[in-house]
């Protein structure tokens, strides 16, 4: 009976009501419409980055990571590729060098990271082939064949089949060098990539430096689930005890980082959201108490308790709560959907998330989890809401206010 006496109330005042209830539906909608963008923006940040730049698991040799030396290569490389391919989980992996050059054009030159690999096995790792807008990936008979981001090609002034000359140090510490043909250009939503990151065959890059093309200073490892890098990671450091294995969160730390202070981020969010709703939850309910200081008067006088009464006034604020956020949370849902779908390409703002490697086409979305954490919140809220307005009904005196 109380419910159903909560439920109706509140409709007495349809104005008042809806007002409250809109309130909490744009305050809920919000909240995970942010949530559901941030997720989205981590999302395709961390997939980059393990899809083109880092792997799920990268293999080197110790200290390599800080110096970059040339000397600093695992002999074996092709045999651990082909090793790793056979253990559970692992959908490829690909060897690479990893070298700081310098590349020149007629125009001009510039310090980049040259990367060594073999274009078949990297196809299976990365997404770059995908990245290429000019050109080819790699053609079959290309010899000393060169991959450069567009923004690089740019700022070196080259179009396809210019060649440039990379400058670097081989083996034995001495200066090399050697001519490269463009054959194709890739641009990636991360600006600093494109501009400091060039692609040559394994082959040809082991010719330049004297080392044999066997060799290679990096083992890079994709999972079919990022859920199993850990374990895989174990089983590696214990069959390459005397190499250096590391995860993607700890090649790339910023990623990694990103990824831990999601829940907290989101809690904070909902948090700063329902406390400002609450406050206007608590004053529409008081309003509601002293319009209705009469009314409750007389049900006390006819018998109705305090405890049905802090009831009723409880039930009336939880269900203006939950109504508005379980709206919030359909019409959240709906457009999230929609954006996951399509994307939501945030296109004013594509110099300046490209600059930081963010793309501007942003795929949001929300874990279930999400959902749920969210409305125990609108519960919470409600229940915290309803206090102080049934606590102020309790102190109402039934003969006080019938005269009133």
């Amino acid at each position: 009976m109380i419910p159903v006496l909560a439920w109706r109330n509140i409709w007495r005042n349809k104005l008042r009501s809806l007002v409250v209830i809109v309130s909490v539906m744009l305050g809920i909608f919000s909240g995970i419409f942010l949530i559901a963008l941030t997720n989205g923006m981590v999302k395709d940040r961390v997939d980059t980055i393990i899809g083109l730049e880092v792997s799920h698991i990268q293999i080197h040799r110790p200290g390599f990571q800080q110096n970059t030396e040339t000397k600093l290569y695992m002999p074996d490389a092709s045999r651990m590729v082909s090793d790793i391919k056979r253990l559970p989980r692992v959908k490829a992996s690909s060897k690479r060098w990893v070298l700081n050059a310098m590349i020149s054009s007629a125009e001009t030159g510039t310090g980049v990271k040259l990367v060594g690999i073999d274009p078949s096995d990297e196809k299976q790792v990365t997404i770059l082939h995908h990245k290429v807008v000019s050109g080819e990936y790699f053609p079959e008979q290309s010899r000393n064949a060169l991959l450069i981001g567009e923004r690089l090609a740019k700022k070196l002034k080259v179009n396809l089949k210019n060649k440039c000359i990379i400058t670097l140090q081989d083996a034995d510490n001495n200066i090399t060098a050697g001519a490269f043909r463009v054959v194709g250009i890739f641009r990636t939503e991360n600006y600093m990539y494109d501009e400091s990151v060039v692609f040559v065959r394994t082959r040809d890059v082991s010719r330049l430096i004297n080392l044999p093309e066997t060799a290679a200073h990096e083992v890079a490892v994709l999972l079919d689930n990022d859920e199993f890098t850990p374990q895989l990671k174990q089983t590696l450091s214990k069959q390459y005890s005397q190499l250096e294995v590391q995860e993607w969160h700890q090649l790339s730390p910023e990623a990694g980082y990103l990824v831990s202070i999601m829940s907290q981020y989101m809690i904070i969010i909902m948090v700063v959201i329902l406390l400002a709703l609450c406050f206007g939850i608590i004053n529409t309910m008081l309003m509601v108490v002293l319009e209705r200081v009469h009314e409750l008067g007389m049900l006390m006088a006819i018998g109705m308790n305090r405890r049905r009464v802090f009831g009723m006034i409880m039930l009336e604020t939880i269900f203006l709560s939950l109504t508005g956020g379980v709206l919030g949370m359909g019409v959240g849902y709906l457009v999230i959907h929609h954006y996951y779908l399509y994307g939501l390409d945030l296109y004013f703002w594509k110099e300046a998330y490209e600059s930081i490697g963010y793309s501007s086409v942003i795929h949001p979305f929300i874990a279930a989890k999400d959902l749920l954490q969210t409305t125990s919140m609108i519960i919470v809220t409600g229940i915290l809401s309803a206090l102080y307005p049934a606590y102020k009904a309790l102190k109402i005196n039934p003969a006080d206010a019938i005269r009133s």
